[in-house]
Parts: C-alpha cells; sequence; structure tokens
C-alpha cells in the first residue's frame, strides 16, 4: 500500500510541474527577449508567482495525501517582505520539500544554491535557471590547489544572485555542509560533530558580505529526522517517521560588514563563529525529545 501511495506522490509531482510548467516555459522566452532589466523584473516578479504556485500547490497534496508529521518551531518575526539567509544541515531530499512545507508563505521568495548538473532537469532545471537559482560547480581541493582560478566562478554566480536579490525580497537557502551528510563522509572527513559535516563558510561570508545592510537577519534552521536515515522515497510512501525543524533568528555581529572573506583574521573569525554555532547544532541534534 505504501509503495501504490508513493508512486501516486510522484505522478501527483510531475502533473503539478507539467501544469506550472508550461505558463513557466512561456515566460522565461519572454524574459530571454525582454531589452530591459526594469522589464525583465517584471517578467521575473511573473516567474516568482509560479514557483510559488507549484510550491503552495505541492504543500497542498502533501499536506492531504502524505499527512506528514513535521513539527515546526519557527520565530515569529518572520516575514515575507523581508531579506534573510537560511543556514541549515543537510541529510536528504526531503530537507527541501519540509523546509519549503514549513516556510512558504512565512518568509520571502526561496532562492537555493544547486549543483551545476541539476539544470539539466527537465523543466525544474530551466525553472531554477530563469528563476536566476545560482548553479555551484564542484572541485576537489586537490583541483582547486592546481587551480584557484576555479573557485572564482562560483563566486561570480553567488554575486549575480546577491546583485539581484537587492531589487526584490528573497530568501537565500545555504545547506552549509555542502552535501548530504552521511556516516562515510562523516568518516572521510573526520568531522568532529556527531551528527553534522564540517560547515562550509564562504558561500556564508559572500552572501553576508555582498548583501550587506540589505540582509534583515539570518535564520538558523535545524533538521531533525526521528528515523536517523531520512529517505525521500520513504517520505513520498508516507513512511518517514516524524520531522523537527527548529528555526531561531540569529543576530547578525557588526563585524561581518567590515570586513572581507579575503582577510586571513576576517576569514579565521568567521570559522570560529559559524563552528560554535555548529557545535550548537550539534549538541541540539544530541539532546532533541520527541516527547
Amino acid at each position: 500500500m505504501s509503495t501504490l501511495k508513493g508512486c501516486v506522490s510522484v505522478l501527483l509531482l510531475v502533473l503539478n510541474t507539467l501544469f506550472w510548467g508550461m505558463p513557466l516555459v512561456a515566460l522565461t522566452i519572454l524574459k530571454l527577449v525582454t531589452p530591459t532589466r526594469r522589464w525583465r523584473l517584471r517578467v521575473l516578479g511573473g516567474l516568482h508567482w509560479i514557483a510559488l504556485a507549484w510550491v503552495k500547490t505541492n504543500n497542498a497534496w502533501i499536506r492531504c495525501w502524505i499527512c506528514p508529521r513535521i513539527h515546526a518551531d519557527l520565530p515569529a518575526s518572520l516575514s515575507p517582505r523581508r531579506w534573510w539567509l537560511v543556514m541549515a544541515n543537510h541529510q536528504s531530499w526531503t530537507d527541501i520539500i519540509a523546509l519549503l512545507y514549513v516556510l512558504t508563505g512565512r518568509v520571502s521568495m526561496p532562492k537555493f544554491f544547486l549543483k551545476r548538473e541539476l539544470i539539466l532537469v527537465p523543466i525544474v532545471g530551466l525553472a531554477w535557471w530563469a528563476l536566476e537559482f545560482p548553479f555551484m560547480r564542484r572541485y576537489s581541493r586537490e583541483k582547486l590547489a592546481r587551480n584557484p582560478k576555479l573557485a572564482e566562478r562560483d563566486r561570480q554566480a553567488t554575486r549575480r544572485m546577491c546583485d539581484h536579490a537587492r531589487e526584490m525580497p528573497m530568501t537565500i537557502y545555504n545547506f552549509v555542509e555542502g552535501t548530504r551528510c552521511t556516516p562515510e563522509k562523516q568518516r572521510r572527513q573526520e568531522s568532529p560533530y556527531q551528527h553534522l559535516l564540517r560547515p562550509k563558510a564562504g558561500g556564508v561570508a559572500q552572501v553576508i558580505g555582498l548583501l550587506g545592510p540589505r540582509l534583515d537577519g539570518i535564520i538558523d534552521v535545524t533538521l531533525h529526522y526521528r528515523r536517523g536515515t531520512p529517505n525521500f522515497w520513504d517520505f513520498l510512501c508516507g513512511r518517514e517517521a516524524d520531522v523537527a525543524i527548529v528555526a531561531r533568528c540569529l543576530d547578525r555581529p557588526e563585524w561581518m560588514l567590515d570586513g572581507r572573506y579575503d582577510d586571513a583574521q576576517y576569514k579565521e573569525r568567521f570559522y570560529t563563529w559559524l563552528n560554535a554555532l555548529w557545535q550548537e547544532k550539534d549538541a541540539a541534534l544530541s539532546s532533541y525529545s520527541w516527547d
């Protein structure tokens, strides 16, 4: 029975994507031929409306069909008319669905850092490109050591997104570990955390530095799965156990606006701040009570 539920869930997801994909493709073509940024912003506003309609429709059938057990503890100060940076741990594709499920309508238009390969996903990849999501390339440390200029490509993608972010409210989501956390990855990293991978500070620091005072707040999100090993297919089948999402608004230290990430002293200070935050998150995951 659960497998049938999963198949129906996939069908609903595909049908919803196809339904909203048609007007999205039309507006994407219009955006390509629009001559000025001012008019492209109007088209982008329409694309945002379609994207949020797609998310809200997904949320509706997920709520009625899957009936997920998602427990959310959210700040009262959230607003869809402000600029936010969301920092979260990452374990599964379910993270994205769960975050959009609880935060849509409470914060502004979501923008995710995405792997470059995801641009090839039918319809959805085109949507992400048209919505000006930043596509990031993943290079090994060895490759970056041989050619440090490769890292500039990701910095340029982040810079373009932040430049556009000043034009209308948006919420930038960053899974700070850079990849999904697994025991194998923890071993390879020699992670000092029980539940997390080592955080990567570069993307967060760049977003904060580029948006500056425009950024209204930093939202620290901790995702916790009762089962411990989340699986997106199990979520679609309704087999996923309870999911907890605990969010808090962080005060942005003033020193973050006074330095540059390429400065060694600033970089060390930023890593110290982020590692302390990750230690708190790891402790919270260890002590979380489902009662």
